[in-house]
């Protein structure tokens, strides 16, 4: 049966759902509240259109995708799952660690499947990256660091962290296999006076591995690089950056009668399947429709939600 989903946003992203939907041929229809808006996409996309949710909640769609302003996804979300329909939702899944948890809780009560929008859980750079560590290559996880750095684009709504970290948060979990156990955030304000520009945010994993998260909207060119350091040896991947490569570093330090030795040896690349993220994120979803969700589910977005919130708490008391 060809599944047919319903996606709730017509902005920047929703159109990025919409078009990969389309393409997949599983596009079933829209809900846009902006008329003009919806009418326009209704042209591209000859699929039903509606300009209020609960409109969409009396077809026989077979599941939803949210990608409305964060703020809105909780009352979006709830709504679709009360109906008894499946969802995924954009990160962050919502803005606080109660609202998720309640949609986490209403889902399995109703044995609908919820989906949190991480979609670099399905860059085939970063399921590759996994593998590697799964396959214990880079021995003993030490530390990872991500930067995720632009200018723009500036919210007024939530700060830095909030916007540009859920992707993060998400891969560093997925990396782990354990949310982080510990938080520590520093930031700076520049352009408003509520708002953060500007966050390094330190997280402590079990096991002795930890991670620091830098981002900003306020920098002069665009970098979302991750390095992974581990005991025999390190990765790195820049996702802005034009080759995209996945880079083996086989370097390392040991000790040779107490004595710390630095080793280093050729730098290799890693090949990775080229495909798109967002495409395979849906494919993934629309699969599992029926069946339990194993990655990005409802409880992985929550746990990201709750880094995000601590994280806030931190800033908040540092600031004082």
């Amino acid at each position: 049966m060809n599944k047919k989903i319903c996606v709730v946003g017509g902005g920047k992203w929703g159109q990025n759902h919409i078009k990969t939907l389309y393409q997949l041929g599983n596009l079933g229809g829209i809900v846009e509240a902006n008329a003009k808006r919806l009418n326009e996409l209704l042209k591209i996309y000859p699929v039903e259109g509606f300009t209020e949710l609960e409109e969409a909640l009396e077809k026989d769609f077979d599941g939803f995708t949210v990608a409305v302003p964060a703020p809105l996804h909780y009352e979006v979300t709830k709504k679709i799952i009360e109906s008894g329909k499946s969802v995924l939702v954009e990160k962050p899944m919502t803005l606080s660690t109660e609202t998720s948890r309640e949609l986490v809780e209403l889902a399995e009560r109703k044995g609908v499947q919820l989906m949190a929008g991480h979609v670099l859980l399905f860059h085939p750079a970063i399921r590759k990256i996994k593998e590697i560590i799964d396959s214990g290559e880079l021995g003993n996880l030490y530390y990872f660091y991500s930067n995720r750095l632009n200018l723009g684009t500036v919210r007024t709504e939530e700060n830095v962290f909030w916007s540009f970290a859920p992707h993060d948060i998400s891969v560093l979990d997925y990396f782990v296999g354990h949310p982080a156990e510990k938080i520590v955030s520093k930031g700076s304000k520049f352009l408003q006076e509520n708002v953060y520009d500007v966050t390094i945010t330190q997280l402590d994993y079990p096991n002795n591995v930890h991670a620091h998260i830098f981002v900003s909207w306020l920098h002069p060119f665009k970098e979302q690089r991750l390095v992974v350091i581990g005991s025999k040896g390190m990765i790195s991947f820049d996702d802005a950056s034009i080759d995209k490569e996945i880079k083996f570093y086989d370097k390392r330090i040991h000790f040779e009668k107490g004595i710390p030795v630095k080793v280093e040896n050729p730098t290799r690349i890693i090949p990775y399947e080229q495909k798109q993220p967002l495409t395979e994120e849906l494919k993934y979803f629309i699969e599992h429709l029926d069946k339990k969700i194993e990655i990005a589910d409802g409880r992985s977005g929550l746990e990201v939600v709750k880094v995000l919130e601590e994280a806030e708490k931190k800033l908040r008391i540092g600031s004082q």
